[in-house]
């Protein structure tokens, strides 16, 4: 399970506040880990000082891995995003549709472990 809230931070002076900092500071009021403190969607209001963005805050690690999109977890540091070329990706996915019937998945699986090998 987790926390969500609207999170509204008055930052007078300073352009923006950071993310890391945002996290630890949440982390501390709700006494949580600030690895699990997941913030996204920040705006700063027209002339500074103010900005809004949206906070989860989740039980444990487990729970994160599996509701949090995969885009997120990267930008906090639980997963390790997979490198491939653009061209491979593309490469993959034309083959794939040169394939009808029962032997696509087959074939889907072959051209991105291709790809995953080079």
């Amino acid at each position: 399970m987790y926390i969500q809230m609207i999170v509204d931070i008055i930052h007078p002076g300073r352009a923006s506040v950071a993310k890391s900092e945002v996290q630890e500071v949440i982390g501390q009021m709700y006494k949580a880990d600030p690895k699990l403190v997941i913030t996204f969607g920040f705006r700063t209001k027209f002339g500074g000082g103010k900005s809004t963005g949206f906070c989860l805050i989740y039980d444990n690690e487990e729970s994160c891995v599996k509701f949090e999109p995969k885009h997120r977890l990267v930008r906090n540091g639980m997963f390790e995003k997979k490198e491939s070329s653009r061209k491979a990706i593309k490469e993959a996915k034309n083959k794939g549709k040169k394939i009808r019937g029962t032997g696509r998945s087959i074939a889907k699986h072959k051209a991105k472990r291709a790809a995953n090998a080079e």
